[in-house]
């Protein structure tokens, strides 16, 4: 499924760009890609679909890559969350997502990447991703797919770790 997900990433500049369903799928079975990759890849972009109809992206005006990421319309008014705040994972996103996955995402939150509305959406599709755990590789496809659908280019750098495999680094 995340090789389907890459191809996608890498074809289609925005998720406003992506094709619909029936004729995305067309397209990636004349690429080589199993039935099964592509029916699940399709189904794990519907969910991504569903999960960002509800977000309100207000791109800043000095800089087209950076931008505020709201929910439209709640159900019931939030309150803002503080800078102080602490997402507690249940036991089941621990088990699924592991160690690596959430001290990433946590790195993400405190780079200022990661918009607390963004991070629920990244946890809700790698919780509807497969592996246990998730492989640290794949949830950085996930945050991809989520800036992707949400037309938000994340930061060179950050684009550069999301994209960049740890191996052969150096650490300075």
């Amino acid at each position: 499924m995340f090789e389907v997900l890459v191809f996608v990433y890498e074809n289609y500049w925005r998720g406003d760009a992506c094709p619909e369903p029936e004729q995305l799928g067309r397209k990636l079975s004349a690429h080589g890609f199993e039935a099964d990759e592509i029916r699940e890849a399709l189904h794990w972009l519907d969910g991504l679909s569903l999960a960002t109809q509800g977000m309100q992206i207000e791109h800043d005006a000095d800089d087209a890559a950076t931008a505020t990421v709201t929910l439209r319309a709640p159900p019931e008014p939030a309150l803002p969350q503080s800078d102080d705040a602490m997402r507690v994972y249940s036991q089941a996103e621990q088990d699924h997502l592991g160690a690596e996955c959430l001290g990433f995402i946590r790195f993400l939150e405190s780079s200022n990447v990661l918009p607390g509305d963004m991070r629920e959406i990244v946890v809700e599709r790698a919780m509807a991703a497969p592996g246990d755990p998730v492989a640290l590789d794949e949830l950085k496809i996930i945050v991809l797919m989520v800036h992707w659908s949400t037309g938000i280019e994340p930061d060179a750098l950050v684009l550069d770790e999301l994209c960049e495999s740890r191996e052969g680094r150096t650490a300075h």
